[in-house]
């Protein structure tokens, strides 16, 4: 690990604890040349997901475009960075439970939806509106109705 103060090479980790939830082990680190501290995480890196797209396009998952839409649908929302990151990890974790190389863009569309009506009806309808493409009110209106039964 190269020093972020001196570059130099070698430390020594004066600490180790899980973080994220266990997903993560956090080190803090003394450099051996400058005698800074600083800190790193390890992470397990995941497996590949393919996304398949509606018009049968694939490409590589991004974790940032699921941040980002559910970001959209909380905005203006009692929604904290945590809560958004929680609510990424959650989706990102089904991914990996479902254990397919590829899934598509409506099954993450739906994992996503799922965690959103867990944490915010307006944020649900707000992503709802876009995803499922609502063509007028009545959509909306029956999208409210779900929610209520």
């Amino acid at each position: 690990m190269k020093c972020p103060y001196c570059s130099f090479e070698e430390d020594k980790v004066i600490d180790s604890r899980a973080a994220d939830e266990g997903l993560a082990v956090r080190r803090r680190r003394e450099c051996l040349g400058c005698a800074n501290r600083y800190t790193t995480y390890e992470k397990v890196e995941g497996i590949s997901v393919v996304v398949v797209k509606k018009n049968r396009g694939r490409q590589p998952y991004e974790r940032s475009k699921v941040e980002k839409s559910i970001l959209r649908a909380c905005e203006k929302r009692s929604c904290t960075l945590e809560d958004l990151k929680k609510m990424v990890d959650e989706v990102e974790n089904n991914l990996y439970i479902i254990g397919k190389r590829e899934i598509t863009a409506e099954e993450i569309g739906d994992l996503i939806m799922k965690k959103l009506l867990e944490f915010d009806e307006v944020a649900y309808i707000r992503f709802a509106s876009v995803y499922k493409k609502f063509k007028g009110i009545e959509e909306f209106i029956d999208a409210v109705n779900s929610i209520k039964k």
